[in-house]
């Protein structure tokens, strides 16, 4: 295993039926104010909501409601956010919700007492916070980003058309994380589905990096058979409590950073994904599953014995009797084929992209040089036709 690294995760998780039984427990460690964020209100009707209110009465919290946060945040609603949090100088933001609730929620942690515009600050020019950062804790309803032990945020600008995220350390992090796996039974298939393949997908951006014998790559490929074979069990029956556990349970460490340890890690699907997002508004994870295979295959001959090795390690290709090649092309086929039965978006044209926006979304695009090849724009292009043709 290669590289100098070091290796912290602050967030305290809480796992199982019983895990919101922690919640006040963990909230009297705040201030009297918290600001509770959530989405478009299904934590109202699934009983969620009742029962984060419940911990918050138990804890005799002061609560200032932040409702309606959508699937891709927006840079307007970000300013919205940080007024309610500025305003009320709230102690905590504590996020309800999936990926995005939370990705939402430590942008405004860090952006409500910036001097000067967050979206410049944090999400173009990239800078690490340098003002008061309030503190985040998480439920968790929807598995998918890992939100809820990362640093990560992304954020969308409709109006410049761009998909940004930026990795916060460990001081944005979540502080405490609730995940309890019955919270999920009541998304809709589109979405579980979506999220499914998200976790695949974070796997696969560090796993498609580097060429040494890495520990990371082996915890990767059990990470991604566990996925495979929970998946088919959740799409059967999206309430068996062991599937639907064990998806949450990968989706949190493909994410926490311990399997890029050691590695360069890639990222291209998901910046070729977010630009797909920020020009269509389309559900995360499946502009990730659009692009995945045309990139994929893009970058095959120059990672051949890393692809060759996934389809024999984590799809159980029998590659014994195989050139390198032909093994490599088993395993896209097998991760093909496993896409199809799970039901994710095969390409960009169900997204609603056309031809006429393929040049302004790898515009928006960036190019990175962590995995087996850095794209050129006109490779963007190729990708993104192929995948709209598909």
């Amino acid at each position: 295993m290669l590289g100098n690294f070091m290796y912290s995760n602050p967030t305290r998780l809480y796992f199982g039926e019983n895990a919101v039984s922690f919640l006040a427990g963990e909230l009297k460690n705040y201030g009297p104010k918290v600001m509770l964020t959530y989405g478009g209100g299904s934590i109202k009707r699934n009983g969620v909501y009742d029962d984060v209110i419940a911990a918050l009465k138990e804890a005799g919290k002061e609560v200032f409601e932040d409702p309606g946060v959508m699937s891709n945040p927006t840079v307007d609603k970000l300013y919205e956010g940080c007024k309610i949090a500025r305003e009320n100088n709230v102690d905590l933001i504590l996020a309800v919700g999936g990926g995005s609730t939370i990705d939402y929620a430590k942008a405004v942690s860090v952006s409500a007492w910036c001097s000067e515009d967050p979206w410049d600050k944090y999400y173009l020019r990239m800078e690490a916070p340098d003002n008061r950062i309030i503190p985040v804790g998480s439920v968790l309803t929807m598995v998918g980003t890992g939100s809820e032990m990362n640093g990560g945020s992304v954020i969308t600008n409709p109006a410049q058309k761009l998909k940004i995220g930026h990795v916060f350390g460990d001081n944005v992090m979540p502080k405490f994380s609730i995940l309890n796996p019955r919270y999920t039974f009541t998304v809709p298939k589109y979405q579980m589905v979506a999220g499914i393949y998200d976790i695949f997908n974070h796997i696969c951006e560090q796993y498609f990096s580097g060429t040494d014998d890495s520990a990371s790559d082996y915890i990767a490929e059990g990470l991604m058979k566990c996925v495979v074979n929970a998946s088919r069990a959740a799409v059967k029956d999206p309430e068996n409590y062991e599937a639907r556990s064990n998806l949450m349970w990968c989706a949190t460490w493909a994410l926490n950073t311990l399997i890029a340890k050691g590695k360069t890690t890639d990222w291209e699907v998901h910046m070729i994904g977010q630009a797909v997002g920020a020009y269509t508004n389309a559900t995360h994870g499946m502009t990730l599953a659009a692009v995945s295979l045309p990139y994929y295959r893009h970058i095959l001959p120059y990672g051949e014995a890393k692809f060759a090795r996934f389809a024999k390690e984590v799809w159980g290709v029998r590659t014994d009797t195989m050139t390198a090649r032909e093994a490599a092309e088993a395993g896209l086929a097998a991760l093909e084929g496993w896409m199809r039965e799970i039901g994710v978006v095969m390409n960009t044209k169900d997204l609603g992209v056309t031809e006429e926006m393929l040049g302004g979304i790898a515009d928006a695009t960036f190019l990175l040089g962590g995995g087996y090849k850095k794209l050129t724009k006109e490779e963007v292009v190729d990708i993104l036709r192929e995948s709209l043709n598909a």
